[in-house]
């Protein structure tokens, strides 16, 4: 038998360190506007974090036809522990008729976040590193039809290499349980056959009930949820935070009615840490390593134009400045045939001048010669 040594206690420092310094998190949401992306995330903390956009702010979202990135930041506590959230809105994505190359200003924020912490690691004095890199991304899926739109296929494709993603059903409560449940299904299929990564939920190898508990949350993938701010009466007398109908009161904590409690503790209670540590150890890792293989040490991040909605952006100048060259050189034709035309009249108009002028010196000589005849036959 061996006497203890403290061991034990390291858990109980690590708490304090923790617990001492708060933690950093930062969500995003994408999805298309109407999906209940703010309303959400102002039920999951409990307060007003992001405000809520009327009808014309939404239309003139739509006449910019531009997926914006709209930062929001608040200080939360909760029993002593502080939380820096951050939460990352995009809307405009997923809005117009045409939605080629929407996701690219997504992309490049998640990718700039990564190149600016990047960066900031390589100076002499880290301490006060601005950590903005996305922790959790939350897409949210338009519920009903068939499946998945190549949209959303397209994009998550390209966040789930980047980011921890999780899929979302919005607005649970506007079809049957029965169509949700086959609308998941057809959305795992298609993730499934699509190659696209989503957010899996770690294996404890020693703690049997927490990997039944992790292959429970990645069995309800995507997850299903109802957002709601208001306070709603039940049939039975609770008073709940939920939505209100004819037929009844669709409840935002209740597990038959959404997945909004299960998210929650995946994304607040349960797996915070790994995901906050994940994004650290798997999606930044892998951008540091294929920048440091194709670049040297300190060198800036070369940019390459590839995105094709730059080289049709690039093709329609090209062809608009060759438009612009050829009017301006027809206009300077029919300015230059102007000017012959002119000059060959006014030529005409001399040579007439100068013919007018000889005409008038022939009868002026004419007439000198006839004054000097009539003088001479006066005198004799």
């Amino acid at each position: 038998m061996t006497n203890e040594i403290g061991i034990a206690n390291l858990p109980n420092q690590r708490h304090k360190i923790v617990n001492q310094q708060g933690a950093h998190f930062t969500i995003m949401v994408v999805g298309e506007s109407g999906l209940g992306k703010t309303t959400f995330i102002n039920t999951l903390f409990a307060t007003e974090i992001c405000a809520p956009r009327n009808y014309r702010q939404r239309w003139a979202k739509q006449l910019d036809k531009t997926t914006e990135i709209e930062v929001l930041k608040a200080d939360l506590e909760e029993r002593g522990f502080n939380i820096k959230l951050t939460v990352i809105d995009t809307p405009g994505f997923g809005d117009y008729v045409n939605n080629r190359d929407s996701w690219s200003p997504i992309i490049d924020f998640i990718d700039d976040q990564h190149e600016s912490y990047m960066r900031q690691e390589q100076q002499p004095h880290r301490k006060e590193k601005q950590d903005m890199r996305i922790h959790a991304c939350l897409y949210f899926v338009k519920p009903g039809g068939h499946a998945l739109k190549p949209l959303d296929v397209e994009i998550m494709k390209r966040l789930g290499s980047r980011v921890n993603l999780i899929p979302v059903v919005a607005k649970a409560d506007t079809i049957t349980p029965e169509d949700l449940q086959n609308f998941k299904i057809k959305i795992r299929e298609v993730i499934n056959a699509q190659g696209i990564k989503i957010y899996t939920p770690p294996m404890d190898a020693d703690d049997e009930s927490a990997s039944e508990h992790a292959r429970q949350t990645q069995a309800i993938m995507p997850f299903s949820i109802i957002g709601s701010t208001q306070d709603v009466t039940t049939p039975d007398g609770r008073v709940v935070k939920g939505r209100e109908y004819l037929w009844g009161v669709a409840e935002v904590e209740n597990d038959e009615h959404c997945d909004f409690k299960k998210l929650r503790s995946l994304l607040i209670r349960t797996y915070m840490l790994d995901l906050i540590a994940s994004t650290e150890e798997n999606h930044y890792e892998a951008y540091r390593l294929a920048q440091m293989e194709t670049r040297k040490f300190g060198e800036p991040k070369v940019r390459k134009i590839d995105n094709p909605k730059y080289r049709e952006e690039e093709e329609m100048l090209r062809k608009r400045f060759t438009e612009q060259v050829k009017l301006e050189e027809a206009r300077f034709r029919q300015w230059e045939q102007h000017l012959i035309t002119e000059r060959d009249r006014l030529n005409k108009d001399l040579e007439q001048a100068h013919s007018s002028i000889k005409s008038l010196e022939n009868e002026l000589e004419q007439m000198s010669a006839y004054h000097r005849q009539g003088s001479t036959s006066g005198r004799r």
